[in-house]
């Protein structure tokens, strides 16, 4: 008798022993029944790990799947210990209605004011560096864009009847362009840094300036008539590291500079921390409050109608932000934001070609596609 035998032949017996029936050949009906006790016995534990295995490969994408509520408002994701017991899963939300795509632009787009979701115009678009490209200004008399040559770039007014230029030949001045006449009238502003801003009534051209002394930031305000008023801060006390631009609150009387966090980590990698956002008057250059928002905020257009919110951009995202508390509400896919109404914004995806109007709950309530040739432009927006 074979060791396996022996063994099947054993274990066949204590599993007969309780029937107290007698057999006449033991040995093959043992080895039979061994056989089928090992066969059951592998069948188990194959299933057990096939069980096992699946427990690791799901397991995973269970316990880490992200938090819905996280994904949609933004908060941080916190890890959870799984219920001990099973937890029905309740049924997805019912989808809203789908937002209204307006109709793609005319083949000869520029033959008409382009109207952007939420009822405001395309007012112009500027290149950004070389190599230039005609800038675009909308004739709001003639009710269409005109095409501008011969600068590198042209930021038109929101308002119409001038568009401010710029020659890279001419570092440290400012060209101001009257489009009634087509004269230019060259302002010496000193260096310029970052882009220009235009204030909400378009009388007044905002420039972040080389610092006079390697201690201060300057910034000047340019009216449209000219006159030239350039004030510089103290550097030490209102710090300010990457992405140092002044931008207009809507009062069009007052800016903001964001001040970097001193005790934040910075890195090349990514935009400084910041602790706030200073705000100096327009009109005598002196600083008036400070704000706890911290992020860089756009222009006069990022602020809410109501005072209470404000679109910046933060370290790793656009926000959405109380401005009294600083606490950011959500995110919004770009900085490129502008209130059109107390509850919606719009923003314009230029690498996806799309205007897009949201409420002040993330929700898309209209798209509309942008011009391919006006989307390699910065596109200036202002009301109709």
């Amino acid at each position: 008798m074979t060791r396996d035998a022996e063994r099947l032949l054993r274990t066949a017996v204590h599993d007969l022993a309780g029937d107290g029936r007698p057999t006449a050949d033991l040995l093959p009906g043992a080895i039979a029944r061994g056989r089928r006790v090992r066969r059951r016995r592998r069948i188990t534990a194959t299933a057990a790990t096939a069980v096992a295995a699946v427990i690791a490969i799901t397991g995973p994408f269970i316990w880490l799947r992200p938090d819905p509520v996280g994904q949609l408002t933004g908060a941080p994701t916190v890890s959870q210990t799984p219920p001990a017991t099973p937890v029905s899963t309740p049924p997805p939300p019912t989808a809203g209605p789908p937002p209204t795509v307006g109709p793609p632009p005319l083949t000869d787009w520029k033959g008409q004011p382009f109207e952007l979701p939420g009822g405001w115009l395309v007012v112009g678009g500027t290149s950004t560096g070389g190599p230039a490209s005609p800038g675009l200004v909308l004739d709001r008399d003639q009710g269409r864009y005109r095409s501008i040559s011969g600068y590198d770039e042209t930021w038109a007014a929101p308002k119409g009847g001038f568009a401010a230029v710029f020659d890279y030949d001419r570092r440290t001045e400012t060209g101001l362009l009257d489009l009634d006449t087509d004269e230019v009238r060259w302002v010496r502003t000193g260096g310029r840094i970052l882009d220009p801003q235009w204030s909400p009534d378009g009388s007044k051209l905002l420039l972040t300036l080389s610092a006079k002394t390697p201690a201060g930031h300057s910034f000047g305000v340019l009216s449209v008539k000219g006159r030239l008023q350039i004030f510089t801060v103290d550097a030490e006390r209102y710090f300010c590291t990457d992405y140092c631009q002044f931008t207009w609150l809507p009062d069009g009387k007052r800016v903001a500079l964001a001040q970097t966090d001193p005790a934040g980590a910075r890195s090349e990698s990514v935009r400084h921390p910041r602790r706030g956002l200073q705000i100096f008057s327009a009109v005598t250059g002196k600083p008036t409050n400070f704000i706890p928002v911290r992020g860089d905020a756009a222009g006069p257009t990022a602020w809410s109608p109501d005072g209470r919110l404000v679109v910046v951009q933060g370290q790793h995202s656009t926000q959405l932000v109380v401005i009294a508390s600083g606490e950011p509400l959500r995110e919004l896919p770009v900085s490129d934001a502008h209130w059109v109404a107390p509850d919606r914004i719009l923003y314009l995806d230029r690498p996806a070609r799309w205007a897009v109007l949201v409420d002040t709950a993330g929700t898309v309530l209209e798209r509309r596609p942008i011009p391919p040739d006006l989307a390699e432009l910065r596109i200036l927006v202002a009301p109709a």
